[in-house]
Protein backbone atom coordinates (compact mmCIF):
# COMPACT_ATOMS: atom_id res chain seq x y z
CA UNK A 1 0.00 0.00 0.00
CA UNK A 2 2.59 1.84 -0.35
CA UNK A 3 1.54 5.84 -1.40
CA UNK A 4 -2.04 4.71 -2.69
CA UNK A 5 -4.14 7.33 -2.27
CA UNK A 6 -7.93 6.19 -1.74
CA UNK A 7 -11.07 7.82 -2.01
CA UNK A 8 -14.14 6.98 -0.16
CA UNK A 9 -17.31 8.87 -1.78
CA UNK A 10 -20.12 8.19 1.01
CA UNK A 11 -23.24 10.25 1.75
CA UNK A 12 -23.17 8.61 5.56
CA UNK A 13 -20.53 10.19 7.68
CA UNK A 14 -20.71 6.92 9.50
CA UNK A 15 -19.53 4.98 6.84
CA UNK A 16 -16.65 7.35 5.69
CA UNK A 17 -14.83 7.27 9.14
CA UNK A 18 -15.29 3.21 9.17
CA UNK A 19 -14.04 3.03 6.16
CA UNK A 20 -10.93 5.37 6.93
CA UNK A 21 -10.29 3.35 9.77
CA UNK A 22 -10.42 0.18 7.87
CA UNK A 23 -7.58 1.72 5.87
CA UNK A 24 -5.67 2.70 9.01
CA UNK A 25 -5.29 -0.87 9.84
CA UNK A 26 -3.67 -1.96 5.98
CA UNK A 27 0.09 -1.92 5.85
CA UNK A 28 1.35 1.65 5.52
CA UNK A 29 -1.76 3.52 6.19
CA UNK A 30 -2.63 4.86 2.62
CA UNK A 31 -3.86 8.33 2.25
CA UNK A 32 -7.68 8.29 1.97
CA UNK A 33 -9.45 11.59 0.32
CA UNK A 34 -13.45 12.21 1.02
CA UNK A 35 -16.44 13.51 -0.51
CA UNK A 36 -19.81 13.41 0.75
CA UNK A 37 -21.70 13.18 -2.79
CA UNK A 38 -20.19 12.79 -6.70
CA UNK A 39 -21.07 16.19 -7.18
CA UNK A 40 -18.58 17.00 -4.25
CA UNK A 41 -16.42 13.83 -5.52
CA UNK A 42 -15.94 15.19 -8.98
CA UNK A 43 -15.27 19.11 -7.87
CA UNK A 44 -12.54 17.92 -5.72
CA UNK A 45 -10.80 15.36 -8.80
CA UNK A 46 -11.15 17.94 -10.99
CA UNK A 47 -8.81 20.35 -8.36
CA UNK A 48 -6.07 18.01 -7.86
CA UNK A 49 -3.14 17.08 -10.07
CA UNK A 50 -2.77 12.98 -9.10
CA UNK A 51 -5.51 11.15 -9.46
CA UNK A 52 -6.47 8.10 -6.35
CA UNK A 53 -5.53 4.94 -7.18
CA UNK A 54 -9.03 3.61 -5.87
CA UNK A 55 -12.52 5.24 -5.96
CA UNK A 56 -14.81 3.42 -3.70
CA UNK A 57 -18.02 4.76 -5.20
CA UNK A 58 -21.19 4.40 -2.46
CA UNK A 59 -24.19 4.24 -4.95
CA UNK A 60 -27.04 5.67 -2.85
CA UNK A 61 -26.50 9.49 -2.52
CA UNK A 62 -27.88 12.66 -3.13
CA UNK A 63 -27.40 15.31 -5.60
CA UNK A 64 -25.45 12.90 -7.83
CA UNK A 65 -25.70 8.81 -7.38
CA UNK A 66 -23.12 6.31 -7.84
CA UNK A 67 -24.20 5.53 -11.28
CA UNK A 68 -24.41 9.10 -12.58
CA UNK A 69 -20.52 9.98 -10.63
CA UNK A 70 -19.19 6.46 -12.18
CA UNK A 71 -20.29 7.72 -15.85
CA UNK A 72 -19.00 11.00 -15.51
CA UNK A 73 -15.78 9.48 -14.35
CA UNK A 74 -15.32 7.22 -17.29
CA UNK A 75 -16.27 9.87 -19.45
CA UNK A 76 -13.13 11.95 -18.58
CA UNK A 77 -9.99 11.64 -19.69
CA UNK A 78 -7.90 12.40 -16.49
CA UNK A 79 -9.78 10.13 -14.34
CA UNK A 80 -10.98 7.23 -16.94
CA UNK A 81 -8.21 5.18 -15.69
CA UNK A 82 -9.27 5.44 -11.87
CA UNK A 83 -9.96 2.30 -10.75
CA UNK A 84 -13.73 2.43 -9.38
CA UNK A 85 -15.20 0.08 -7.15
CA UNK A 86 -19.09 0.25 -5.90
CA UNK A 87 -19.73 0.53 -2.59
CA UNK A 88 -23.42 -0.15 -1.18
CA UNK A 89 -25.53 -1.83 1.56
CA UNK A 90 -26.42 -4.85 -1.36
CA UNK A 91 -26.79 -5.31 -4.95
CA UNK A 92 -28.35 -7.32 -7.62
CA UNK A 93 -26.64 -9.44 -10.28
CA UNK A 94 -28.15 -6.74 -12.45
CA UNK A 95 -27.14 -3.77 -11.22
CA UNK A 96 -23.34 -5.19 -10.65
CA UNK A 97 -23.09 -5.97 -14.15
CA UNK A 98 -24.06 -2.60 -15.13
CA UNK A 99 -21.68 -1.27 -12.87
CA UNK A 100 -18.86 -3.37 -14.35
CA UNK A 101 -20.00 -2.37 -18.00
CA UNK A 102 -20.37 1.02 -16.97
CA UNK A 103 -16.66 0.80 -15.99
CA UNK A 104 -16.31 -0.39 -12.19
CA UNK A 105 -13.87 -2.96 -11.37
CA UNK A 106 -16.09 -4.94 -8.77
CA UNK A 107 -19.17 -4.47 -6.31
CA UNK A 108 -18.92 -4.01 -2.49
CA UNK A 109 -21.33 -5.05 -0.55
CA UNK A 110 -20.60 -2.83 2.98
CA UNK A 111 -20.11 -5.64 5.63
CA UNK A 112 -22.10 -5.45 8.53
CA UNK A 113 -19.52 -6.09 10.54
CA UNK A 114 -16.86 -3.32 10.58
CA UNK A 115 -13.97 -5.32 11.92
CA UNK A 116 -13.84 -7.21 8.49
CA UNK A 117 -13.87 -3.97 6.34
CA UNK A 118 -10.12 -3.84 6.30
CA UNK A 119 -9.53 -7.46 4.55
CA UNK A 120 -12.67 -6.55 2.00
CA UNK A 121 -10.54 -3.79 0.34
CA UNK A 122 -7.41 -5.36 0.58
CA UNK A 123 -8.92 -8.23 -0.97
CA UNK A 124 -10.36 -5.74 -4.36
CA UNK A 125 -7.61 -3.77 -4.14
CA UNK A 126 -5.59 -7.52 -4.34
CA UNK A 127 -7.96 -7.98 -7.04
CA UNK A 128 -7.61 -4.84 -9.30
CA UNK A 129 -3.46 -5.52 -9.30
CA UNK A 130 -3.87 -9.40 -10.52
CA UNK A 131 -6.27 -8.22 -13.47
CA UNK A 132 -3.79 -5.10 -14.43
CA UNK A 133 -0.89 -7.58 -14.67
Amino acid sequence: MVNKVFMIIDDDEDDRFFFKEALADLPNSPMCLEAINGEDALNQLQKIDSVPDFIFLDVNMPRMAGRECLLEIKRDTKLKNCVVIMYSTSFSEETIEDFVKFGALTCLQKPTDMNKLHKQILDVVNKSVKISR
